[in-house]
């Protein structure tokens, strides 16, 4: 994609293939136009398609072309806020009923992989986040605390299990959720697209949403070579949203995470590091996180993008980190890296949006996108069946507001991960 290694790397190298697709060439009706090919999108598509109802998929690029081809594959149950939080933010029924969604979201995803048989190196393993020093111990103490007084499976776990299941020395503590696991994320996305064509919707790669007109009782799509009449229209476009709902866009701060994978690991390092396959992420403020994937290849990411001075800043900060975390390593060969775009809110939660009658939206996954992205998409379209209506969904319906300096802070964003990984001695 892009002719670019380093827009989708090691993922798309080692991904089977997105199903055939091509650009939207004539007008068409549908019940439902979906717009984005992503987790959400797809996710959608598949359980409409599945109901019965005719579903096109509008995609301005490619399958996973977003940051759902771009990620570091954690499939986490709930966001960043504490458990705790959620209900004071969101209200004591939507922040419940968010929290028992996002808990229970790995589980499902890990289903739709084995029912539709989607080949992307899934591992049930769990996460590990990964406590540095008093402040992160404390921090995980309480996540802890308060994910176990709802019944979560999660467990604290000392310096020595920690460095047991990472193997490396430098964390405090460790928080290994049981219900969470990783993907090869491409891989995911590509089998959600393999799956919802399965079922009958139609999608259209290369086919950007350039304009939106009422239609009677619907809604008119029209891209450069064609347009769907649907009655309902799923905006699933998140980060990379732009016309015609800038809206979204003016809602999220890009946040630029990269991945840089090393060649496949001997088997004697493999043994020594992540023996049991979680994914991992730190609580560092700037934080870094690692992984497996199927192949043995080590992959550590963290905030920034892999442009400009950031390439050269980022790269050797991946390998001071991966020298300091595990010192077994010795000498490290890159083999891919990548980078994208989170999509941050401002206050690290996701939105519904109805952005006109019939045009609803989820966005602002707060770097959470595989799981939530998965049973957001089927959220919506229990709504567009009617099995919940808006009073029923785990979202207040809000509208979109701009955030303040949102330019200047994405620009800080990529400057000050910068200097903070040139100063970093992890």
């Amino acid at each position: 994609m892009l002719n670019d290694p380093r827009s989708h790397g090691l993922w798309e190298r080692t991904a089977p293939p997105a199903p055939a697709t091509g650009p939207l060439g004539s007008d068409m009706d549908a019940d439902v136009a979906v717009v984005g090919a992503g987790f959400t999108g797809l996710s959608a598509a598949l359980h409409l398609a599945e109901a019965g109802l005719r579903v096109a998929v509008l995609e301005a690029a490619e399958i996973g072309f977003g940051g759902s081809g771009r990620n570091v594959g954690l499939v986490n149950a709930g966001m960043w806020v504490m458990p705790d939080d959620l209900p004071g933010v969101l209200g004591e029924v939507h922040g419940e009923r968010l929290l028992d969604l996002l808990g229970d979201a790995p589980r499902q995803v890990f289903e739709l992989i084995e029912r539709h048989r989607i080949a992307c190196e899934s591992e049930r393993s769990g996460t590990l986040h990964c406590g540095v020093g008093r402040k992160g111990a404390e921090e995980l103490a309480e996540r802890a605390r308060q994910w176990r007084e709802r019944g979560a499976p999660v467990e604290l776990l000392d310096a020595v299990e920690a460095r047991r299941l990472t193997g490396s020395p430098a964390y405090s503590c460790a928080l290994l959720d049981r219900r969470a696991g990783t993907v090869q994320p491409l891989a995911y996305v590509r089998g959600l697209g393999h799956a919802a064509m399965a079922a009958g919707a139609e999608v259209f790669t290369q086919s950007p949403v350039t304009g939106i007109t009422s239609a009677g009782a619907g809604w008119r799509l029209a891209t450069p070579g064609g347009s769907v009449t649907a009655e309902w229209v799923v905006v699933a476009t998140n980060a990379y949203t732009r016309t015609p709902w800038p809206q979204i866009r003016e809602e999220i701060v890009h946040l630029p995470y990269f991945n840089i994978a090393t060649r496949p690991l001997s088997s004697n390092l493999a043994r020594s590091i992540l023996p049991e396959r979680q994914g991992c992420w730190d609580t560092k403020e700037v934080l870094s996180s690692f992984r497996l994937d199927r192949a043995g290849r080590l992959i550590i990411g963290s905030v920034g993008a892999l442009d400009g001075t950031g390439r050269s800043i980022h790269r050797r900060w991946a390998r001071r980190s991966l020298k300091r975390l595990f010192p077994q390593l010795g000498e490290i060969e890159f083999e891919a890296e990548w980078y994208g775009q989170i999509g941050m809110t401002a206050d690290s939660l996701p939105k519904f949006h109805r952005l006109d009658e019939k045009v609803v939206s989820f966005s602002g996954y707060n770097g959470r996108g595989i799981a939530p992205g998965t049973v957001f998409g089927r959220t919506l379209a229990r709504h567009v069946l009617g099995e919940l209506t808006e009073d029923d969904l785990p979202l207040p319906v809000t509208v979109p507001e701009p955030q303040r300096l949102r330019r200047l802070r994405e620009g800080y964003y990529r400057l000050g991960s910068q200097i903070a990984h040139l100063s970093s001695r992890i």
